[in-house]
C-alpha cells in the first residue's frame, strides 16, 4: 500500500515541479535551483533532496525513468513525476495558494514573552531588528535585481513575497519600537505578575 503524505513540504513541492518540467536526476535539480535563486526559500542541502525524493518514491507520486552512466561520472537516476503526483502536486499548490495559513515564527512567539524585557531593553533589541531588517532587504534587492538580467519575473515572485513580508516587518517593528520609547506603550513585568498570580488564585477558588 502506498504512502500518501497528508501535506506535500517545500522539498517534496519543489522536486514535483521540476519533474513537471521533464525527467531529471538529483545533480540536475539542485543545478536548477540554484539557477533559479530558490535559496530563497529552501535551504540547498543534497540530503534535504534525497530525502524528499525517498518520500515521493514511497508515495509513489514519481518513479525512476531511467538509471545510468554517462562517461567517467557517477551512476545517476533520472526521475519522472507520475499521474497521482501531477495530481497531487496541483491539488496542494490551489490550496496553499487560495487558503491562508496561520504558521507561527519564533519572532511571534517572542513578541509573547516580550513582557519580560524591560520597555528600554526591548528599544534596544527591537532598534537592533530594525537595523538587520534593513540590511536583508537592501541585500535581497540587490540579489533579485541581478537575478531579473537571467530568469523572468514569474521565477522570482517568491522573492518579491519575501521582500514585502519584510518590509512590513520592518514598519511594524519601528512604529512598536518608537511607541514604546515615547511612552505610549508601556509595562511593569512585577505588576503584570501580581494580576497574573491574583487571576490563578481566583481561577482555582471557582473550581473549589
Amino acid at each position: 500500500m502506498n504512502y500518501m503524505p497528508q501535506k506535500l513540504g517545500v522539498w517534496e513541492m519543489s522536486v514535483l515541479a521540476l519533474l513537471k518540467e521533464a525527467p531529471m536526476h538529483p545533480y540536475q535539480m539542485l543545478r536548477l535551483l540554484r539557477l533559479r535563486h530558490k535559496d530563497e526559500i529552501l535551504v540547498l542541502r543534497r540530503g534535504s533532496l534525497y530525502h524528499a525524493i525517498a518520500r515521493l518514491m514511497r508515495s509513489a507520486l514519481i518513479a525512476i525513468e531511467k538509471t545510468g552512466r554517462e562517461g567517467k561520472r557517477p551512476e545517476r537516476t533520472t526521475y519522472r513525476i507520475s499521474p497521482a503526483g501531477l495530481t497531487a502536486f496541483l491539488q496542494e499548490l490551489r490550496k496553499i495558494v487560495a487558503t491562508p495559513r496561520r504558521e507561527s515564527s519564533e519572532f511571534m512567539a517572542a513578541m509573547s514573552f516580550l513582557v519580560h524585557l524591560s520597555p528600554k531593553e526591548s528599544c534596544r533589541y527591537l532598534k537592533e531588528r530594525a537595523q538587520s531588517l534593513e540590511l536583508e532587504i537592501k541585500q535581497r534587492t540587490s540579489g533579485m535585481a541581478a537575478a531579473s538580467t537571467h530568469v523572468a519575473r514569474i521565477n522570482l515572485i517568491e522573492s518579491e513575497f519575501l521582500l514585502a513580508m519584510l518590509a512590513a516587518e520592518l514598519t511594524w517593528v519601528g512604529k512598536l519600537e518608537k511607541e514604546i520609547r515615547s511612552g505610549k506603550l508601556s509595562w511593569d513585568l512585577r505588576a503584570v505578575l501580581l494580576e497574573a498570580a491574583a487571576s490563578r488564585k481566583a481561577a482555582a477558588s471557582r473550581r473549589r
